[in-house]
């Protein structure tokens, strides 16, 4: 199986920038050993199961609420059996149509 999360998550009310916090979250991330890449207005993770996202999600969460009163998030999830390397294959098989995309 191959959970596909979309998530941004960043605390709001205490700042105009928000990347210490966010770099904290990625760092997270980074660690747990998950396939994630990073865009400019959130992150994807890819998960063997639903459990491992939400704890991403809740970890996520940990991270932010140490240091902040207020956390907004949006968080998507695409859940396919029988597949697996999606954020690398799903660019491929459009690229396969139209050639070398920027990512």
């Amino acid at each position: 199986m191959s959970v596909l999360l979309e998530m941004a998550m960043f605390p709001i009310g205490n700042s105009e920038s928000v990347k210490e916090d966010v770099a904290q979250v990625i760092k997270m991330i980074d660690e747990s050993g998950v396939a994630y890449q990073l865009t400019a207005m959130g992150t994807l993770v890819e998960t063997d199961t639903m459990d491992e996202a939400l704890h991403i999600v809740k970890k996520s969460y940990e991270v932010l609420e140490k240091n902040n009163n207020r956390v907004y998030a949006t968080v998507k999830f695409d859940i396919r059996k029988g597949t697996s390397n999606r954020l690398k294959t799903k660019i491929e098989s459009v690229e396969s149509l139209i050639g070398k995309v920027n990512t």
